[in-house]
């Protein structure tokens, strides 16, 4: 059985770029376009992970983390932030709100596949 992961993403040609790359090495994907919709699907879809954009619609990044993370059914699921907010401290907020990893973007596929391995190992 396959991997799912949930991307969480407002721009369509990230969602594209992510969707590709992680079809392509056999993961299942659920997509969300902005925090509160991702909150639902991470409750729907029980994905085995999260990839997580900071700078989204309705709640950003950090809420929907934090949102997810203090739900017990769901608090286990490892979220990736993965951001263009990649200034100093940037990381730290996103692992403050809960998150597990973190990729800046832009962000090389070979990155972002080695980060998602670190918490899906084959």
């Amino acid at each position: 059985m396959s991997k799912r992961i949930l991307v969480v993403e407002d721009t369509e040609d990230n969602r594209q770029i992510i969707r590709d790359l992680l079809t392509s090495v056999g993961y299942d994907l659920v997509e969300a376009v902005n925090g509160e919709e991702g909150v639902a699907m991470a409750a729907q879809h029980r994905p085995d992970l999260i990839l997580m954009d900071i700078q989204l619609p309705i709640i950003d990044g950090y809420e929907a983390t934090r949102r997810i993370k203090a739900d017990p059914l769901l608090k286990h699921i490892p979220i990736i932030a993965v951001t263009s907010y990649a200034l100093s401290g940037d990381e730290e907020k996103a692992r403050a709100a809960g998150c597990d990893g973190y990729v800046a973007k832009p962000f090389s596929p070979r990155q972002l596949l080695a980060k998602i391995r670190q918490f899906l190992p084959d």
